[in-house]
Parts: structure tokens; C-alpha cells; sequence
């Protein structure tokens, strides 16, 4: 159980870091036809109300991948991080495969051009990154904390 609170609080952390980059990338006007949310409301047939996008954004970072991280745990230390951009990695392969063409982008998003699928593939590295460090640093402070 302690795995499961540890991926969700990883994936909270993560969510958290993409979400805030995010919201940078909107206020800098970097591709705004890339809006996630957005793109997420409508698939949930909610247009025009990105909060839903928002709420399905976290659901996704939090339980989704929280989970995915927790199960995939072997015990072992290894790198985590490298393990958490894995995990986004097929997380983002999905997404241009399944989502986009879902979402009216096409195949990888190329109806948004180039750019979707490169910065999304970033956006997902830095979030693997931080869901794989994070929840390698809770399950470290979880083996420390039980054997004082």
C-alpha cells in the first residue's frame, strides 16, 4: 500500500511540475493551438470548459501514472527517474497515436504542425523525470524511516 500513496504523491508531483509548465507555455504564447486541457474538455464533451481538461489532466498524472509507477516498482533502486521517463515515454507514444487522432490532430498531431509532437515529448520527459525521482526519493525515505 505505502507503493500506491508513494506513486500518487509522486504523480501529484509531478502533475504539478507539468501543469505549472503548462501555464508557462500558454502565457508565452507558444503554440496555442496545443492547449491539453482544452483538447481534453471537448474529448469529454465539455468544449469551452477547460476546467474539465484540467480535472482530467490531474486524474490522469496522479492516479494513472502514480499507479503505473507503483506497480512497475520492482523493489529494486535502479534509477528511477530513467524508469518514470520510460513510463511517460509510452504514456506520450499513446497520446500521439490514440488521443490526437481522437482529438482531430492526426497521427502525432501533425495537423498542429512539427512542434506538438516534439514539445509534447519534452513536457512528458520532464514529467517522467520528476514522477520517477520523486517517487524514488519517498520510497527511499519509506526504507529509512522503518528501519529507525
Amino acid at each position: 500500500m505505502t507503493n500506491i500513496r508513494n506513486g500518487m504523491l509522486a504523480g501529484a508531483a509531478a502533475t504539478a511540475v507539468l501543469s505549472m509548465l503548462m501555464i508557462m507555455k500558454a502565457a508565452m504564447g507558444l503554440m496555442p493551438q496545443l492547449d491539453l486541457p482544452a483538447m481534453l474538455a471537448t474529448m469529454m464533451g465539455r468544449p469551452g470548459m477547460p476546467f474539465v481538461g484540467w480535472v482530467v489532466h490531474a486524474v490522469i498524472g496522479i492516479v494513472g501514472y502514480g499507479l503505473v509507477i507503483a506497480l512497475v516498482d520492482r523493489g529494486g533502486e535502479g534509477n528511477m527517474a530513467g524508469r518514470g521517463m520510460l513510463i511517460a515515454c509510452i504514456g506520450w507514444l499513446t497520446m500521439m497515436v490514440v488521443l490526437m487522432p481522437m482529438a482531430g490532430a492526426g497521427l502525432f498531431g501533425m495537423g498542429m504542425g512539427i512542434m506538438a509532437p516534439i514539445m509534447t515529448l519534452i513536457l512528458h520527459l520532464v514529467f517522467g523525470a520528476v514522477l520517477g525521482s520523486a517517487y524514488g526519493a519517498l520510497k527511499r525515505r519509506a526504507h529509512t524511516g522503518s528501519a529507525a
